[in-house]
């Protein structure tokens, strides 16, 4: 049995090395053309334009994988069935049960390795390449993020709003409003600041600061006037940290499968919507068990003698079907969020229904083949 675990694992592992390869290399290509419309823009040179497709590779990585682990596998069990190799094995004792085990173990680690790029290289990758590509700061389209915060103090309950117009580089914020309302929905104060930076337990140094304060209603009758200040800087306590702050103001794509329940947990308290969030974090939870639903799909092509079609025509199904997967995956992740539906089901319909495809699959060509 070692021997053949040898066999099938250096196999699927040398094919679907060469497939993600070629994956990569491909869309390394297609990232450095679209990126010459740049080059010569602020500064922007063609070796920032390399960098930024370089740093993309993770994130290419991560959604790719799964595909690359079809074909692969599919590649390989194709060439064993057509040698005639896998029919050998079948006959030495290699049961459809048996099968199934040796190939979950590969699965397994492919899943793991997906994990672990997704969730610890590809979201600060993803991060660095957003920030080098809008060296002079990302704004999230022209109204900035908002992103709210309700709190208590010994005058009552606040609700506040918190408007970002950018972030640079360096994490540094930029045109930031905050806007404070009492419990009836009346604005208290509202504080102008050009820059501001976040620090630990949600402290905000806010820099270059213009306050306006607004009397309470018992004072306004005794002719009180609003107050104006000005700031070189000013400290601000919110619980608003660097997590969520960074949350709101760069693509989902940049946050890991944590920071993305932290985040919406955050939502939920704040009563704003989590859909698109739940849904991203159900999805980020269960795409790496798509290598072990890949895999699975793969041997049923191991049962198909070598004269019921060529190998390319397998590898060809095995594209078609990965196409087929990533369009389904993105497809039911728009629909959820439309017609809210329940976020972890959408995000793992996808994958129970191809590993429900593989096991059909698997288990006719088992018994009429």
């Amino acid at each position: 049995m070692k021997t053949v675990r040898r066999l099938l694992y250096r196999d699927i592992a040398w094919s679907v090395a060469f497939v993600a390869i070629a994956f990569l290399s491909l869309f390394f290509f297609i990232d450095v053309v679209d990126e010459l419309d740049s080059i010569g823009r602020d500064g922007y040179t063609l070796g920032y334009a390399m960098l930024r497709s370089l740093f993309e590779l993770p994130g290419h990585f991560y959604e790719l994988f799964p595909i690359a682990v079809l074909i692969g596998t599919i590649y390989a069990m194709a060439r064993l069935a057509q040698s005639s190799e896998f029919t050998i094995l079948r006959t030495g004792g290699l049961g459809p049960g048996r099968a199934l085990a040796l190939l979950a173990v590969p699965g397994v680690v492919f899943a793991a390795l997906t994990f672990v790029v997704g969730d610890y290289v590809s979201p600060w990758t993803e991060r660095e390449a957003v920030l080098l590509k809008h060296r002079g700061g990302v704004a999230p389209g022209r109204g900035g993020a908002w992103l709210k915060e309700r709190r208590s103090d010994p005058q009552g309950l606040r609700n506040v709003s918190v408007n970002v117009a950018s972030i640079d580089a360096g994490g540094e914020l930029h045109g930031i409003r905050i806007f404070e309302f009492d419990g009836d929905g009346r604005l208290r104060s509202q504080i102008a600041a050009r820059s501001g930076s976040v620090g630990a337990e949600g402290q905000w140094r806010l820099r270059e600061v213009q306050r306006t304060d607004w009397p309470v209603p018992d004072e306004a009758g005794d002719n009180a006037r609003l107050t104006m200040q000005t700031h070189a800087e000013l400290m601000w306590r919110s619980t608003l940290d660097a997590n969520v702050v960074a949350a709101a103001l760069l693509p989902v794509q940049t946050m890991s499968t944590v920071e993305l329940w932290r985040y919406s947990a955050h939502l939920t308290d704040q009563d704003q919507a989590t859909q698109r969030h739940e849904i991203q974090f159900w999805k980020k939870a269960f795409y790496p068990l798509a290598c072990v639903v890949m895999v699975a799909l793969a041997l049923p092509f191991a049962y198909l003698h070598a004269r019921s079609g060529a190998v390319s025509y397998k590898v060809f199904g095995g594209i078609m079907l990965g196409i087929g997967f990533v369009l389904l995956n993105n497809v039911s992740g728009h629909l959820g969020v439309l017609k809210q539906w329940t976020p972890w089901l959408v995000a793992a319909a996808p994958s129970l229904l191809f590993l429900l495809l593989s096991m059909a699959a698997f288990a006719w060509l088992v018994r009429y083949r």
